[in-house]
């Protein structure tokens, strides 16, 4: 329980600064992905079915609150958090270069992912053009952000600790009574 509320504050905190402040900072040539980052994050730690979730949800509420089409980045982000789930337990996102890259990458499978259903909605989904400076500019920014937002995340034991301990530790409780 303690997750789901962790996950829902990141969020909606996430999304509201994504879409009322860094969507009106002018100078800004392209705004970082932090939801993407979240879900990536959660999906690692905390396996594929609450990484689903939480891209779900954070997908859904960003397109309510933008442009794009009802369901686009719901379904884009449940796909990020099923496939970083894969990796649950197998990463340690301490340090640099492993967030380093898992943001890039991250980035660059939503946007490949985006372009694929842009085939099936040729007029309504928006795509990245690969040759263009913004999509490496967005993958640099969330691959330099991700480190920073790793470690701000496993401060917050409910998103970062290991579900297979909390299993061990609460069986360890039981037995104790």
């Amino acid at each position: 329980m303690k997750t789901f509320l962790t996950c829902f504050l990141f969020i909606f905190s996430f999304l509201f600064f994504e879409t009322a402040i860094l969507t009106n900072i002018v100078f800004l040539p392209v705004i970082p992905d932090l939801l993407l980052l979240f879900t990536v994050y959660v999906s690692i730690h905390r396996g594929s079915l609450i990484g689903e979730t939480t891209g779900f949800f954070s997908g859904f509420f960003l397109d309510v609150l933008s442009a794009s089409p009802l369901g686009l980045n719901a379904l884009l982000r449940t796909f990020l958090g099923f496939f970083g789930g894969l990796f649950f337990l197998i990463l340690n996102t301490n340090g640099f270069f492993i967030p380093f890259f898992l943001g890039i990458s991250a980035t660059l499978v939503k946007a490949l992912w985006q372009q694929i259903i842009s085939f099936f909605f040729p007029n309504i989904v928006y795509t990245y053009d690969f040759l263009s400076v913004n999509v490496w500019l967005e993958c640099l920014i969330n691959g330099l952000l991700a480190p920073v937002l790793f470690f701000l995340f496993s401060r917050f034991h409910s998103l970062s600790e290991d579900p297979a301990e909390t299993i061990k530790n609460s069986t360890r409780k039981m037995n104790k009574v």
